[in-house]
């Protein structure tokens, strides 16, 4: 049996586990173990082992946790229920402006956490039920609050670009900064959409009614604005080492976990149902990514010995004769397809390591690609029928946002995301010029 014919065997048997139901790092696993004894015979079962011992020996690998735990202490201690007031207050007066106040609660939730999920949380039950008491329109609370949790995926410190370096041996440090503009760009495209969406219809989003705007005063705008900046401090407390080179990426991740901590401890919210929570789910996530790294690895390993990779360049660059910026185009178009019916990590394990390669062969950057795939990824969460967050949606907002709502509500948001990808691949310094800035790549 050749390479190609394995390799396709190897494909469509993981994906049938998949269909089944089965956990993805065990339908991936499985299948890497089992191609690998069938190839190399009992020598093969080491590879598995030598996946384990190259994941526990990467130390950046360390930051995930920390960065967890940091999301999930901000998110139980209502620290994050402060920063949404203050938004609250001082946007609610405009048109839309409580949506563009979950849009930046988004953005800061997304720079203390790295996962979409925690976003997700925080919307649906802090910003949703606000957004629902002002009259908002469905489609709109669904839309922002969908696209938004989505930001993290982009935005350092990102899980997602972290899996994505171990994938193509990149640092993590530099993708990170390279996700900051475009995750910045892309929040600053939703804001205007909300914004030219409610000039047109006044409707979908009231602002905030005089009678409420009357009883604020000036210095509880302030004293929410102090409160509400917390997490501002947190950020900076975190990134400050990191920048200046004081602290390495997995101190820096440290820090932030130890200042978040501090912040909740002086507002005295830190209680042990915070620190059972926080521990509980830092735990189940870390746990979760490192098995289905540890299956991915594995079975890399086995799709590269095959040589099945060059087999594919060859496919796109021989065969077909495209150029480079052809091949990129059918990846990228390929990836929104996938993203349909698969979530990131699905993606990340499948193609990523072909299509890594390959955009390496074609001598694309590889800091400024990892942006390209993570902002594909942030489309698969929202596209139907299988998108991540429109499940988490519906599973948290209340029964009157039905499927269709929910499926609807994304569409112009995922236009915006599409723009942000194609404004990244046709100016490529918006991912590149940061990392270059700051660390002189």
């Amino acid at each position: 049996m050749d390479h190609n014919t394995i390799a396709l065997l190897m494909f469509s048997t993981m994906l049938l586990m998949m269909l089944t139901g089965q956990r993805v790092f065990g339908a991936i696993g499985f299948v890497a173990v089992v191609a690998a004894f069938w190839l190399w015979g009992p020598g093969g079962t080491q590879m598995g082992f030598g996946s384990v011992m190259k994941l526990m020996k990467w130390t950046p690998l360390l930051t995930l946790p920390m960065f967890v735990y940091m999301g999930y202490v901000m998110s139980e201690s209502r620290l994050a229920e402060d920063l949404y007031r203050m938004f609250h207050v001082w946007f609610g007066p405009l048109p839309g402006g409580l949506a563009i106040g979950t849009i930046m609660l988004m953005v800061m939730i997304s720079v203390m956490n790295g996962l979409s999920v925690a976003g997700m949380a925080i919307g649906a039950t802090i910003a949703l039920p606000e957004l629902l008491r002002r009259n908002y329109d469905k489609l709109m609370i669904s839309g922002v609050i969908q696209a938004g949790s989505s930001l993290g995926i982009l935005i350092p410190p990102s899980v997602v670009l972290v899996l994505f370096s171990l994938i193509a041996r990149q640092p993590v440090s530099e993708l990170w900064l390279a996700g900051a503009v475009p995750g910045l760009l892309m929040a600053t495209l939703f804001v205007a959409y909300i914004v030219i969406r409610c000039k047109l219809n006044p409707d979908l989003a009231p602002p905030m009614d005089a009678e409420e705007r009357a009883m604020i005063t000036m210095r509880e705008k302030l004293r929410l604005l102090r409160a509400g900046l917390m997490p501002v401090f947190i950020f900076i407390a975190m990134m400050v080492p990191f920048l200046k080179g004081w602290a390495s990426l997995t101190e820096a991740s440290v820090i932030g976990a130890l200042a978040a901590v501090f912040a909740a401890v002086i507002k005295r919210r830190f209680t042990w149902q915070v620190f059972q929570v926080a521990t509980e789910n830092t735990l189940k996530i870390t746990v979760m990514f490192m098995l289905i790294i540890t299956a991915a690895l594995s079975f890399g390993a086995v799709f590269d010995g095959l040589g099945a990779g060059r087999a594919i360049e060859d496919f796109f660059t021989d065969s077909l004769g495209l150029g480079p910026w052809q091949i990129l185009i059918l990846m990228q178009l390929s990836f929104l397809v996938m993203g349909m019916f698969l979530d990131d990590t699905a993606m990340l394990v499948i193609v990523a390591p072909v299509y890594v390669s390959l955009a390496r062969h074609l001598g694309f950057d590889m800091i400024w690609y990892g942006v390209l795939y993570t902002i594909t990824c942030q489309v698969a969460y929202l596209t139907p029928p299988f998108g991540y967050n429109l499940f988490l949606m519906k599973a948290m907002a209340p029964k009157e946002f039905t499927l269709p709502v929910i499926y609807a509500s994304v569409i112009p948001f995922v236009g915006v995301m599409v723009l942000t990808l194609i404004l990244v691949m046709i100016f490529p310094q918006l991912a590149l010029w940061l990392p270059h800035a700051v660390l002189g790549r």
